[in-house]
């Protein structure tokens, strides 16, 4: 017993445990945790791996300043360490290779070399549900986005212009903050509305879209708070948000299906061109159909997977151009040139406003809504032209945007120029390989490019690149062309472009983000 009482006798008093001392100890235990970790970064270094960002703390490392600005973070480390550098994320060791080599090293990866189910199925599946996107085989998945794809024929777009400009209408009709000549309203709610009413218009199908305007909504958003950050770490732990989730996973998976049961039992008449009727009549390989609850799962992942992309993207177009009231105007006169005063705007009219698709391309430049791809590392993977060879127990991360917003591809890349693809370049220079000339590969949803040379690459690159890229600069373009016709942006006395929020997944507009407004025609609407 003797022992005993010495090994305790420091935490224990007369009648109480002495919190100083455990406190005390706790410090200095924490103290040689971090003493070590310094020394272990000083003494010991792999010529054979790429160098660690130094880091205090350790588990914690670099966590928190990525999280702040990873744009910021990676251009710091790539002037200290060069294009290829590891920094701890949360106790994992998580390599990244900034760059078009490294963009293309990563995001056209070997499938046996690098996996994405393996960070982000934990994240996903309880959102989406089970046996779609990453909760499959990858084979699987390529059938799946296959169908997708295949489903926004050219006949769906054309009706989706129509669908969408109309929803827009409606809304700004619908809205308070939109009442009378002029105004002010918060930007990210607006386009967050806006978008995931024309994005269910038109994938969705009428029956959800109608839902919105009733308890829908609230199950979206309890769904969409499974993407919180913490649950790359807990995703099954029983948080509020979480239980909220699943609830509203469970609830929507049952709206989704009596939509499928009643479409089947009707004879299967199709009379849209929403992504439902497409699936019920899509076969895998084997022959055998889409079962209805995977369907149900795979409409859930649409309408999740693009709403924060373009809710963002869309917000951000109207922030830069109130910056630029000039190109504002210049876009009001090429609707009124090319289309009329009147025309109502139709699918063939997008090609012809040039200057839109600008906007929305140097929008996606500078403010890609992912500003991190990542994979596991399956097999030891050698970068060329470097005595690297990143193990199996490192995390790869792709960050296309810092190529978007350097310097070396792009002239003055803090500015928001959309003349700067005028001549459909973007000015890029030290280019090797242009998109056009890339070899094409099919991974089985159809022909991609099968690098990832350039350094525009907001929808990804390779077997995981984004299948609604074709969609989302037709709802993007034509959100901003209605909008555009219909008013006139301005910032707020004292306010400009906000910074970037990248608190969530998905970077965003730092909130509050204002602006006013003014009817183009200066006529309050009753």
């Amino acid at each position: 017993m003797g022992l005993l009482s010495t090994l305790i006798s420091p935490f224990v008093g007369d009648d109480r445990v002495s919190i100083l001392l455990i406190v005390s100890y706790f410090v200095g235990f924490l103290g040689l945790l971090i003493l070590g970790n310094i020394l272990k970064q000083l003494l010991v270094k792999n010529p054979n791996e790429p160098p660690i960002v130094f880091h205090v703390v350790p588990f914690i490392g670099s966590t928190i300043e990525y999280g702040i600005d990873p744009v910021k973070f990676f251009d710091k480390c790539k002037a200290k360490y060069g294009d290829v550098f590891t920094f701890i994320l949360l106790g994992k060791k998580t390599t990244v290779y900034v760059g078009t080599r490294g963009n293309d090293f990563i995001l056209n990866g070997k499938l046996s070399h690098v996996n994405a189910e393996e960070i982000y199925s934990p994240l996903t599946t309880p959102v989406f549900g089970k046996d779609v996107v990453y909760d499959c085989p990858n084979s699987k998945l390529m059938e799946q986005k296959k169908f997708v794809k295949f489903g926004l024929t050219t006949e769906a777009l054309r009706s989706y212009v129509t669908l969408i400009a109309a929803e827009v209408e409606d809304y700004v009709k619908r809205s308070p903050a939109f009442k009378g000549a002029r105004g002010e309203f918060d930007v990210v709610n607006a386009l967050a509305e806006i978008t995931i009413f024309t994005a269910s218009r038109t994938l969705q199908g009428k029956e959800v879209r109608d839902k919105f305007d009733a308890t829908f909504a609230d199950l979206y958003h309890d769904l969409d708070m499974g993407f919180s950050p913490i649950n790359f770490m807990l995703p099954w732990a029983p948080l509020p948000h979480n239980r909220r989730r699943d609830i509203a996973h469970k609830k929507m998976v049952e709206v989704y299906m009596e939509i499928i049961q009643k479409r089947r039992a009707g004879g299967g008449k199709k009379d849209s061109e929403d992504m439902i009727w497409n699936l019920l009549n899509c076969k895998y390989k084997d022959g055998n159909q889409i079962p209805d609850m995977e369907i149900a799962h795979m409409m859930i992942a649409l309408l999740m997977a693009g709403q924060h992309s373009s809710s963002s993207t869309s917000s951000w177009i109207l922030l830069r151009m109130a910056s630029r009231p000039e190109i504002m105007e210049e876009l009001y006169r090429e609707q009124i040139e090319v289309l009329g005063p009147k025309a109502e705007l139709k699918f063939e009219d997008l090609a012809r406003l040039p200057l839109h698709n600008q906007v929305v391309k140097e929008t996606l430049r500078m403010h890609s809504p992912i500003h991190s791809i990542m994979r596991a590392v399956k097999q030891p993977m050698r970068v060329e032209g470097t005595p690297y060879t990143i193990p199996t127990s490192h995390v790869l991360l792709a960050a296309p945007i810092a190529s978007g917003l350097s310097s070396h591809y792009f002239p003055s890349p803090e500015k928001w120029e959309p003349h700067r693809w005028d001549d459909g370049s973007g000015g890029t220079v030290n280019m090797q390989t242009s998109v056009e000339d890339e070899e094409k590969i099919d991974y089985g949803y159809g022909l991609v490019t099968k690098g990832a040379s350039s350094p525009y690459l907001p929808f990804g690159a390779g077997r995981h690149r984004c299948i609604g890229e074709q969609f989302a600069y037709v709802q993007l373009t034509t959100i901003l062309a209605t909008l555009v016709k219909e008013f006139k942006f301005s910032e707020l006395p004292g306010k400009g472009v906000p910074a970037t929020d990248y608190t969530s997944l998905f970077s965003r507009p730092l909130c509050p983000a204002h602006l006013g407004w003014e009817r183009r025609d200066k006529v309050a609407m009753d």
